[in-house]
């Protein structure tokens, strides 16, 4: 490890639940809910996270009945050990549950944004957040795509053009399609992000066959693409090491 090499991990968390067959998302609809197991779902996630730098999290509930009213990624940057961290709350079902996306840190970051992803039921949104490394900003963006083709086409093609213009990227997320689908194209077109080498299957976890959890990167290089066990989630998390950008001393902001 150098100083300028970084772990990333994109992990959807299931609101902490465990499922570990098809049929447990009926026979365990309960725990949709009620907060019962979730707190030992957190805490094995704090403990997988704890190596990492930087962790994106999908469908982490900001505080409802299923979570026991508290915030699931304060929970976790707290247990995990991470200084800073950030929600965007993009769904809400009453008092019983909530949905979003999240980002713990080791690092600093120096601007926090939350943008809506256009959905025709709401609910999606994307997390941006800001970095700097030897004064050159770099970016990550977290995100959970819609379940359908057409719903991710409109919402490629607002993130195309939201991250066009940071050369130095990495988006992460829940995409729900994996690296060939052909709404995926419009990403590698107009941004600088590039499909990693390999495609790795994160779901379902208990027998993982499709790739549509991914980190990808764009203007720096990046290694160790592998993929981890995320307690109970019916998602297997997604890891990197990211090389952070260095100013080059001819260089002139």
């Amino acid at each position: 490890m150098t100083e300028r090499r970084i772990k990333l991990l994109s992990s959807n968390i299931q609101a902490g639940s465990t499922t570990r067959a098809y049929s447990e998302y009926v026979t365990r609809s309960w725990s949709h809910v009620f907060p019962n197991g979730k707190r030992g779902n957190l805490d094995a996630l704090a403990q997988t996270y704890a190596p990492f730098d930087v962790v994106g999290l999908q469908e982490c509930d900001p505080g409802s009945l299923r979570s026991g009213f508290a915030n699931q990624s304060d929970y976790l940057a707290e247990k995990a050990g991470f200084p800073f961290s950030s929600h965007q709350a993009t769904r809400r079902i009453s008092r019983f549950a909530g949905s979003g996306n999240a980002l713990l840190s080791r690092l600093q970051p120096s601007k926090i944004e939350h943008f809506v992803l256009p959905s025709r039921i709401p609910g999606r949104g994307v997390l941006l957040a800001e970095f700097a490394n030897e004064g050159l900003p770099w970016h990550i963006a977290v995100t959970h795509l819609s379940l359908s083709a057409s719903a991710r086409r409109v919402q490629i093609a607002y993130l195309a053009e939201l991250l066009a213009d940071r050369p130095r990227l990495v988006l992460m997320g829940d995409f729900n399609c994996d690296l060939l689908a052909p709404e995926m194209s419009r990403l590698f077109q107009f941004t600088s992000l590039a499909p990693p080498q390999i495609s790795l299957p994160t779901f379902p976890s208990w027998a993982a066959k499709r790739p549509i959890d991914h980190i990808l990167v764009g203007g720096m290089a990046s290694s160790q693409y592998q993929t981890h066990i995320a307690a109970g989630s019916d998602h297997l998390a997604i890891a990197l090491d990211l090389e952070l950008p260095e100013l080059n001393p001819a260089y002139s902001p």
